[in-house]
């Protein structure tokens, strides 16, 4: 693939909070540890002194959740490497979208992958893992049960509830699974062989990149929940994340930020087979959301002790979870994710959990070679992709057009004649003139609609040029949403296999600009 990198602000597709953090705004050094270098993390190394115990239980976890797993050797080697002290994560994660869902998906993956490299190449002298944390306990089904190929929506409609990680690939998915004959075999396999949706996308993950060494983790696991459970408790009985987001958030809001993220008092669910509900104080003891269970104070202490996998995490306490049973120094996310992160800063110097750094994911768009072809033709640049639409249709038709479309010479004659010839009139009848700038108004209204009438006349005359730039936008702005957040990896990858290889060739974790990316397939 050929490469071009566009700057982020000429996108129009990131918020000015994310941008100031990536280029170093001061006032928001406060809510973050380290900034986004490669130079950062020698402090980041330093800082992280990560229990041998804690350890020990994550590669005994790992190895259990990888059992049935057929693995590269890269994969069980940094498993196995996650044991010495001298071996860090560096980590994206995302929701179990089905064939993957969106492309940034698979690019959130591989800038974590380059992330790994990059820092061996830096710090020798340590191991660093890829990891991507499966978010098997959200239960948002409606957001991960599609996915989009060939402009058309492909979904699994399932009666399952709770945790998504949990849902059984039943008759439902079997004939799901039998509607998309197109998707590749290593696909079909992950899901067919697969008793529920978690182990499925651990299975296509794997095939994908665990020849780069990338560890898949599900948090969801009792031994791991179990080095929580002092977050668990202090959530529940004395609502710290809550006062220190809560206080984070409303600094931010002070210098102009929004909030991504809003805290609640308490900031877990109550997980069991197929539920997934808020936890709530209550007058007496705790309730969960939409059902009947109901806990004294001392019955949920007793809870959290002998059943802490039964406690998830939401959007405040995940980061801090995952900090917490990895030995990490990096999360990789999209621009959302990344500012969010900002909000949490002082629930993690609460619970004494060093910060990590904070780094977004490259973000990439994909030219097929139809695109590059239009593009030539109405002589297109690479930024040109990103301008608005109308806006450009308006100024190519104006630089385009066999005469003045907006016919501004002769509305300016004509508001001339207006003004001077009421004020003329004025010394005859004051009230006039008030007349005669009724008159200019509904003369140069006429004026308007003669120039739309002209406007459209060019538009008709140019409609060729003009089709072409709506197709190059539909084709990458599908629904007026980025190609990244639309478009399948399927869409690239059966015309071209080596897609992945390609990405992790391009993909530099550290170039915080949009790539632009020409398809060779």
């Amino acid at each position: 693939m050929k490469k071009h990198c566009v700057e982020l602000h000429l996108t129009g597709q990131f918020s000015q909070f994310f941008l100031d953090y990536i280029n170093g705004k001061e006032e928001l050094k406060p809510f973050y540890e380290h900034s986004p270098t490669i130079e950062s993390f020698r402090e980041a190394i330093a800082q992280r002194n990560f229990p041998g115990h804690n350890r020990q239980v994550l590669v005994e976890v790992l190895q259990n959740q990888y059992a049935d797993l057929e693995v590269a050797g890269s994969v069980s080697g940094n498993i196995e490497s996650l044991a010495s002290s001298r071996t860090f994560t560096v980590t994206t994660g995302h929701q179990l979208n089905l064939f993957t869902g969106p492309l940034y998906f698979i690019y959130k993956i591989v800038s974590t992958i380059n992330l790994a490299k990059r820092l061996s190449g830096e710090y020798p002298e340590f191991r660093f893992v890829p990891v991507y944390w499966m978010a098997t306990e959200d239960h948002d089904f409606e957001e991960i049960n599609y996915f989009r190929f060939d402009g058309r929506k492909h979904q699994w409609k399932s009666k399952q509830t709770g945790a998504v990680g949990d849902f059984e690939l039943d008759a439902s998915f079997r004939e799901f699974l039998e509607s998309v004959p197109f998707a590749p075999e290593f696909f079909q396999e992950a899901y067919s062989t697969s008793k529920n949706l978690g182990e499925a996308v651990r299975k296509y993950v794997n095939h994908l990149f665990g020849a780069e060494g990338l560890v898949v983790v599900d948090g969801d696991d009792p031994r791991l929940k179990r080095e929580f459970t002092d977050v668990v408790l202090s959530d529940l009985f004395e609502h710290k994340p809550f006062e220190k987001a809560t206080a984070s958030s409303k600094a931010l809001e002070e210098l102009g930020y929004g909030s991504q993220i809003f805290p609640r008092e308490i900031n877990l669910f109550y997980k069991d087979k197929g539920v997934r509900e808020r936890i709530e104080k209550m007058e007496s003891g705790f309730g969960v959301v939409n059902t009947e269970l109901r806990f004294t104070d001392d019955e949920m202490k007793a809870l959290v002790k002998e059943h802490p996998e039964r406690f998830s995490p939401n959007v405040v306490l995940r980061p801090l979870y995952q900090e917490i049973i990895l030995p990490n120094l990096a999360y990789l996310g999209g621009p959302a994710e990344v500012v969010y992160w900002l909000q949490l800063k002082e629930v993690f110097n609460h619970f004494q959990v060093p910060f990590p750094v904070l780094l977004p994911r490259n973000f990439a768009l994909i030219l097929p070679k139809k695109v590059l072809r239009k593009m030539e033709q109405i002589n297109w640049e690479m930024e040109d992709l990103f301008i608005d639409l109308e806006q450009w249709k308006k100024a190519f038709v104006k630089a385009e057009a066999s005469i003045d479309v907006e016919l501004t010479k002769q509305k300016e004659v004509v508001s001339a004649l207006f003004d001077a010839k009421g004020k003329e009139a004025a010394h005859l009848e004051k009230s006039l003139e008030n007349s005669f700038e009724a008159g200019k108004v509904r003369a140069l209204k006429i004026w308007d609609q003669m120039a739309r009438k002209l406007r459209k006349a060019e538009e008709r005359r140019l409609h060729v040029q003009i089709e072409r730039a709506c197709c190059i936008h539909e084709i990458l702005k599908p629904g007026g949403s980025p190609q990244e957040r639309v478009v399948n990896m399927m869409q690239f990858y059966l015309s071209n296999p080596e897609l992945i290889s390609e990405l992790l060739a391009c993909f530099d974790p550290l170039d915080f600009r949009m790539m632009v990316l020409e398809d060779g397939a």
